[in-house]
Order: structure tokens, then C-alpha cells, then sequence
């Protein structure tokens, strides 16, 4: 609840009582669990990285074949995005302050983001060593990439759908936009893109 609150009003313009309301709890408990709105909206933040984090951890993708595990990630990303709006909301308020997403800079939230780099870094390494990787590429690039195009399948969806007529999240286009990400991700790291040819629209 606390999640959602934030997400439709930011920091600024959500309220405490909305959100005691709404877990059935009271300011005052909030107030001396958390401490203040903030360190609230910091818990939350922490909260919905972990969610995303622990999720790539729990695909076990040390134990796919190098390809393989990279299209499991983009798609397991994808559907996380997709049925985790209030985190994209979060992110978009974050990124709109004229200072920076300053809550995420804390110890917590870094150090919860360095298995996302981990888990690529070890499809990358296993990936070269077998002959079907590039070398080039960092596991940063990689989650970049990843990153942006399946946040911006939600989070732009109705500009997007507006302007051209193309509903990245609906039944008739979505699954050419999560075969067309799947396809960019891979040709980025591939050896040889041509090799592995992936039809769109058969994600």
C-alpha cells in the first residue's frame, strides 16, 4: 500500500494518514517504525529492489547455457516490469527531482543492485568462453540495455500507443516488442546474431 501511495503522488504529495488507512495500522506506529515519511519512502524503495534482485537470483541462470540464461533474464524482466507498475512509477518520481535520484543512493539500495551485475557478468564470462559471445560488451552495457528497453515498454506505453499507434503492452503488438528486446539484447553480446535467428513476434 505504502508502495503504491508513493508511486502515484512521489514523496512530496503522499500522505501518512492515507497510508495508515490503508494498512489498517496508524501514523503513530508508522512514525515509530520508520521514523518519518522518508525513511518510509526509503523502506519502500529498498523493498522494490529487493523484490526485482531476488527474482533474477532465484532464476538460478548459472545453470543455463549462456544463451539460453540471457533470454530467460530479458523475459523474466519483462514480466516483472510489466506486473510491477508502482516500481516504474517510483523510479520516473526519483528521476524527476532537479537533484537526482538521491534515495537511491543509499548503502542498501547499491548494494542490493550488485547481484544484477553479477548474474551477467557470469552468462558473459561462461558465454566468451564457449565461442558464442563477444568480447566488448560489459555486464553494465548489458543490464543497460536490458533496463531500458523493458522500462520503457511500460513506462511509455500510452505515448507511445498514442503517437503511433502501437500498444507495446497489448495482445496484438506485445509479442513483437518483447521478441524484438529479446532479439536487440542478444545481438549486442552474439558472436554471430545471424547464426541464432529469432523471428519476431515468436518471443
Amino acid at each position: 500500500m505504502a508502495l503504491t501511495e508513493f508511486s502515484r503522488h512521489g514523496l512530496e504529495g503522499s500522505r501518512i494518514d492515507r497510508i495508515a488507512d490503508q494498512t489498517h495500522t496508524s501514523k503513530r506506529m508508522i512514525y515509530y517504525y520508520f521514523g518519518s515519511k522518508e525513511g518510509l519512502y526509503q523502506q519502500v524503495l529498498v523493498a522494490a529492489y529487493r523484490h526485482i534482485r531476488e527474482s533474477e537470483v532465484e532464476l538460478g541462470l548459472n545453470h543455463y547455457e549462456p544463451v539460453a540464461g540471457l533470454q530467460t533474464l530479458v523475459r523474466s524482466t519483462l514480466r516483472h516490469y510489466e506486473n510491477n507498475i508502482d516500481f516504474i512509477r517510483l523510479v520516473l518520481f526519483e528521476n524527476s527531482y532537479e537533484v537526482g535520484a538521491v534515495h537511491l543512493m543509499s548503502d542498501d539500495v547499491r548494494s542490493l543492485n550488485v547481484s544484477a551485475l553479477d548474474v551477467i557478468e557470469d552468462l558473459l564470462v561462461r558465454g566468451r568462453a564457449s565461442g558464442v559471445f563477444r568480447e566488448g560488451p560489459t555486464a553494465l552495457d548489458v543490464h543497460q540495455t536490458i533496463t531500458a528497453l523493458c522500462f520503457f515498454r511500460v513506462s511509455d506505453r500510452h505515448s507511445w500507443n498514442g503517437l503511433f499507434g502501437s500498444d507495446m503492452l497489448g495482445e496484438k503488438d506485445s509479442p513483437h516488442v518483447r521478441a524484438l528486446i529479446e532479439d536487440t539484447v542478444l545481438r549486442l553480446v552474439l558472436i554471430d546474431p545471424e547464426g541464432t535467428p529469432r523471428p519476431l513476434g515468436r518471443a
